[in-house]
This record gives structure tokens, C-alpha cells and sequence, in this order.
């Protein structure tokens, strides 16, 4: 069966077709500018040169009228007709507490994720447009919602509650949800299996370092803990986003500046992070790290909070679990970044964790970086959100 995944943001569209047998990539592409001037779809067909068109996109269904154009194109297309695709998967980000796990998308289901759009609005209405788009398009084919939020469903209540009065989760649902869950689905499973052992005997710690980074503990197979809150800008420090501060820090910087909620809501996005630690220079650690090693202030700075940062949850979340099997690294940094893996995995000695500098060397391959000797095992595991996508929906719709 040919899967096509779908990932609407608010004016972008990413989406690959995958042969669920052989779990290859036929097709990859992306939407860009979506109702904005110059937008462009570019797509790599799997043994092909890229094809980037510049076109207009009014809106997400033009988007996916040039996404079935370009799978279908007679000179650079992968499939002769739709009839070849067999199922659409369609990444959520938040699903709330209404859903723990994939699901086929029903009018009650896409009602459901309605009602918890004003937890991720920059998002779930994208996903949304991006559902009824393809419906649109593709009526009759089977679409599945994979959600951000599901993986970590399994915490407990005591840590995902706020110390807020219980009356503010009652009626809101204002609570730690967690996001990046495909990510740390899929990296959990597959360090169980380069483990080769019993995924309820394994206690794991699942770094997913990139512009936007999380971090989850999972025990059992089943994540007890994870860094990011209500939205995704709670946790570690990442590329624009201030991670974990004071709440009584936005009202500081509402007197000082005399802005709004709306001004200090988006500081803490988008001007943050390492970016803003850095004095500006960059959120890109590849900038980080040549700055660091050629003595900038702002590159060091920016990335020692940020190597802390990591240490620091690994700390807590091997204290949580009553100790930890092993740390796996992935996403942009996680999986390409040996500079801070090995600034990270320095500082792990506490837990009996030795990095091998030679393997540290490898950029996005599977690999195990500890030594021999080492107490827990240090994996570098990139991440497949997408295949984790097409596999829950080919299990759904089989």
C-alpha cells in the first residue's frame, strides 16, 4: 500500500509518499508561502533531481491540488493515478486528552480536534485545512489522525498536573501534554530493538534536539515524563524559544517595555532561545558552534544554558525512573551535532555514562557513541516521523 503523509502548518505543507511494504520514499516534497506571494511547491521523486515550480497557492487546497499534480505528473510523477495510494496520514499536533492514540478521521473526530484547536491554534486549524483539503480531492480514500500529543498520554498525573487550583484542568484542561511524541515514539521503539531486549526491562531517555527540542523519559515503553508543557515552549532552551522561566517574567517585561501580552508571548518564541542568548547571531548550532569554538561570547554563553539545560533533565528524569538503560539523541542537533553530544555526554559521568569520541564522530546514522565500559548506552537514533505516520496508518486501515 502507497501511504501519503500530510503536515500542514499555517502556510506550509510538507508531505511524502512511502511504499508501506518496503518502507521507502517514493515521493518527497514541500509547499511553501501558502497564500502568500511567491510561493512554490519543490518535490524529489526517489532516484530523481528536485522540481521546484513557482505557482500561486491561494490556500491549502491549491496546495494539495499541485501535491496530487506532481505525484501524477507524466514526466516526473511517481503514481499513474490516485487510485495507487492507498490511505492519507495527517500529523496532528495537539489531540488533548481525547486522544492516547492514532485514529481514523471521522466528521466526529475532526469535531473533536475542533474543540482543542485553542490549545495549538497556530496549528490545529492547518492540520484541519489540510484534512478537508484532501478530502476534497481524494474522496473516498481512508485518512488517518496521527497525533503530536499521544505518546505522552501515559504520564501520570503527577507529572502533568500545573500547581495551578485542580478547577483550571477541570475546565480548561490546562495541564502538560507534551509534544514531538511521533518522534519520541518512533526513537523509543527503535533503541528497544538495536537494544535487543524486552521494551518493559528498559528504562530510556529520548533527547529530541533540534530548532525545537524535547526531551522524554520512558519506562516500560511508555513515557512517564517529557520536557515540553501546555504548549511546546515549556522545557529546554531551544533554537527561538526561552524554554522553562518565571511566569512573573511577562509581566516584568510588560512594565519595562510598556507591551502587551501578544509582545512578550512572541519574544518568548521567536526571539529567544539560543538566538537571543547569543546576542542574535544565530538559533542555526552549526553558527553556534563555530562561533563557540572561535571564542564568541554570545555562541558560548547560548550554548553551555543550553548543553545544561539537557543535562539537567537527563538528571531529573534518571532520578524519576530510578535510573536509566539509555540516552538516545535525535532530531537536527541530536542526530548531526557530535560537538554537542559530546559536550552533553561529558557531563554524564554522575551516571556512570562514558562517551567514545571516535564513534561520537557519525551524523545521521544509527550508532552507539558510549565505550564498552560505559553504564548506559549513549545512541544516536535518527528520527522517521513520517514513517511513524504511515505505519499507524496502514495499521488503521489494513
Amino acid at each position: 500500500m502507497k501511504i501519503l503523509v500530510i503536515n500542514c502548518g499555517s502556510s506550509s505543507l510538507k508531505f511524502q509518499l512511502i511504499d508501506s511494504d518496503s518502507e521507502q520514499v517514493i515521493c518527497k516534497g514541500l509547499c511553501e508561502r501558502i497564500g502568500i506571494d511567491g510561493s512554490q511547491i519543490s518535490y524529489t521523486p526517489a532516484g530523481k533531481d528536485k522540481v521546484t515550480v513557482v505557482t500561486p497557492m491561494p490556500d491549502h487546497n491549491k496546495a494539495i491540488e499541485l501535491v496530487i499534480e506532481a505525484l501524477t505528473n507524466k514526466d516526473n510523477g511517481v503514481v499513474s493515478s490516485l487510485s495507487e495510494i492507498g490511505a492519507v496520514g495527517h500529523r496532528i499536533v495537539h489531540g488533548g486528552e481525547k486522544f492516547t492514540k492514532s485514529v481514523v478521521i471521522t466528521e466526529e473526530v475532526i469535531k473533536a480536534i475542533e474543540e482543542v484547536s485553542d490549545l495549538a491554534p497556530l496549528h490545529n486549524p492547518a492540520n484541519l485545512i489540510g484534512i478537508r483539503a484532501c478530502q476534497k480531492v481524494m474522496p473516498g480514500v481512508p485518512m488517518v489522525a496521527v497525533f503530536d500529543t499521544a505518546f505522552h498520554q501515559t504520564m501520570p498525573q503527577d507529572a502533568y498536573l500545573y500547581g495551578l487550583p485542580y478547577s483550571y484542568y477541570e475546565k480548561y484542561g490546562i495541564r502538560r501534554y507534551g509534544f514531538h511524541g511521533t518522534s519520541h515514539s518512533y526513537v523509543s521503539k527503535r533503541a528497544v530493538e538495536l537494544l535487543g531486549k524486552d521494551a518493559k526491562d528498559l528504562k530510556l531517555i529520548v533527547c529530541h534536539l533540534g530548532n525545537g527540542a524535547s526531551i522524554s523519559a520512558v519506562d516500560g515503553g511508555k513515557c512517564v515524563d517529557t520536557s515540553m508543557g501546555l504548549t511546546p515552549l515549556e522545557g529546554l532552551i531551544m533554537g527561538t524559544r526561552s524554554g522553562d522561566i518565571d511566569p512573573s517574567v511577562v509581566e516584568f517585561i510588560m512594565k519595562k517595555e510598556n507591551s502587551t501580552v501578544a509582545d512578550v508571548t512572541n519574544l518568548l518564541n521567536k526571539k529567544s532561545g539560543v538566538f537571543g542568548l547569543s546576542d542574535d547571531l544565530s538559533s542555526d548550532f552549526r553558527d553556534l558552534e563555530e562561533g563557540y569554538n572561535n571564542g564568541h561570547a554570545g555562541a558560548r554563553r547560548a550554548v553551555d544554558a543550553f548543553v545544561y539545560r539537557v543535562v539537567k533533565y537527563i538528571g531529573s528524569y534518571t532520578a524519576a525512573m530510578g535510573g536509566v538503560d539509555a540516552i538516545c539523541f535525535t532530531a537536527g542537533v541530536g542526530e548531526n551535532s557530535g560537538f554537542v553530544r559530546k559536550l552533553i555526554c561529558d557531563r554524564l559521568g554522575f551516571i556512570g555514562a562514558k562517551i567514545d569520541v571516535e564513534a561520537n564522530k557519525v551524523r545521521g546514522e544509527e550508532k552507539t557513541i558510549s565505550t564498552p565500559d560505559s553504564k548506559v548506552t549513549l545512541l544516536v537514533v535518527p528520527t522517521n516521523e513520517e514513517l511513524a505516520i504511515a505505519r499507524d496508518t496502514v495499521a488503521l486501515c489494513k
